[in-house]
């Protein structure tokens, strides 16, 4: 119920630049390593890209009214890094900054908390053209955009994020090739991964002298089970658990890269400079969490370390993506987190479900798999919060059906449905339960 949180918890939806602003030659953007992924032959199932998404560049003023309308409090997006420096580097884009800016002023004229994140995937791509994130220059270019960025919009943005999901940019772009930019290396992978952590400590430094506001960085995280308490099969989920969960954590509060694992990867693992890891662990004021589902894991030692197998549980219920519908893994990664790190203040950055909706003729979608997903997992965060960790915000992912990355169009989280012939919103049932939920009356 809403009377379990706070007055001033704030309950808001997120999205990300490269999956609804579409837009992606205007305005002085670059290309991003996105549009040229996306260029590729298969490599998204239906062959779309980015280039119109949900026109969010253009239909920005309606966006923000309907996030009023239904009732939110709080708006997490990304900032494209290609619009406010086109080739990564250099002085800044007054038209990228200058469509921030109307974002921004709508949403505080409405009432509304601005969340950011600095960097969701959309690495401008002559950065990715000269190595990327395996390219140690881009740490460094990263702080410079960061610096410019948060001297802009300065105290604007309540809640700053340097990276979203930097485990999956690394690990799904670098190693299992379906994300950008596609490789298939252990040795890219790991090296990009390190880079990234050292471009977030690099830009919260960046960042402190300009804004006051709370800044910290985006994972996500998933519990890792073992399907029974065979020791192989426990093994296999706990090393699972390190790489997935812990292996970025762990830095980021001061702890190193995880042993066992370093040890794993052996020759693999990058060069780690003497200052490295203390600039990783700068402190944040605030650590964002993306949940969707559990790993349900056995052991199988033909697969490379970890040797972690997921296994379906037959008992559950599964989303669209094939994810099992876990709203106890959010309790439990909220309250572990809490345990081992001891931050300050969380919120949960994303969660929610890609389901087979069903338009009428009027495009309504009556999404109660959605809406029973939204309240076991909103229940989930009441019970962390009564175990004491503190959370502050609920995102729900996501505002709109968006490109979803290589899965393109075929796959819709939002609590908005999206006509993308024409562009038309219309608010699916989880929307108006959302609404009525963060309003008192569901």
């Amino acid at each position: 119920m809403r009377s379990q949180f706070e007055d001033n918890f704030l309950f808001g939806a997120a999205t990300s630049a490269y999956q609804i602003e579409g837009a992606t030659d205007a305005d002085g953007r670059g290309p991003s390593i996105w549009d040229s992924f996306c260029a590729k032959q298969g490599t998204i199932v239906d062959r779309s890209n980015g280039d119109i998404a949900c026109d969010h560049y253009n239909r920005l003023g309606a966006d923000v009214h309907l996030m009023k309308e239904l009732g939110l409090s709080a708006y997490r997006f990304s900032i494209a890094w290609p619009r406010i420096q086109a080739s990564g580097r250099g002085s800044a884009n007054p038209k990228g900054l200058a469509f921030y800016d109307r974002l921004l002023d709508q949403l505080l004229a409405h009432g509304i908390t601005p969340y950011a994140t600095l960097y969701h995937w959309d690495l401008p791509l002559a950065l990715g053209e000269k190595g990327g994130w395996e390219n140690r220059d881009t740490a460094e270019l990263f702080a410079d955009y960061a610096h410019c960025v948060s001297k802009h919009f300065g105290d604007r943005i309540a809640n700053w994020a340097t990276f979203n999901e930097p485990r999956c940019a690394a690990f799904v772009g670098h190693l299992e090739g379906r994300h950008a930019p596609g490789l298939t290396s252990l040795k890219a992978t790991l090296a990009a991964a390190h880079h990234m952590l050292v471009a977030h400590g690099l830009g919260i430094q960046a960042m402190r002298s300009n804004t006051k506001s709370k800044l910290g960085i985006v994972l996500d995280m998933k519990p890792y089970h073992p399907i029974d308490d065979d020791p192989a099969n426990e093994i296999a989920a706990r090393h699972g658990d390190t790489i997935f969960n812990h292996w970025f954590a762990d830095p980021l509060f001061g702890k190193g890269y995880p042993a066992d694992v370093v040890e794993a990867f052996g020759e693999a693992m990058p060069t780690i400079q003497d200052n490295d890891l203390k600039t990783i662990a700068q402190p944040i004021d605030s650590l964002g969490i993306n949940y969707y589902t559990r790993n349900l894991t056995r052991a199988n030692h033909k697969l490379p370390f970890p040797h972690a197998e997921e296994v379906k549980n037959p008992a559950a219920r599964y989303s669209d993506m094939g994810w099992e519908v876990f709203p106890s893994g959010l309790t439990e990664i909220l309250t572990r987190l809490h345990q081992r790190y001891n931050v300050p203040d969380y919120y949960i950055a994303e969660n929610g479900g890609a389901f087979p909706d069903k338009a009428n003729d009027h495009n309504f979608v009556n999404d109660a798999d959605r809406i029973y997903y939204m309240e076991q997992h909103l229940q989930a965060v009441a019970k962390a919060k009564a175990q004491g960790v503190p959370v502050s915000a609920y995102m729900a992912w996501s505002l709109l059906d968006n490109f979803e990355w290589g899965l393109g169009y075929t796959k819709r989280f939002g609590i908005v449905r999206v006509d993308y012939q024409n562009q038309t919103r219309t608010p699916k049932a989880s929307a108006h339960w959302y609404r009525d939920f963060i309003h008192g009356k569901a």
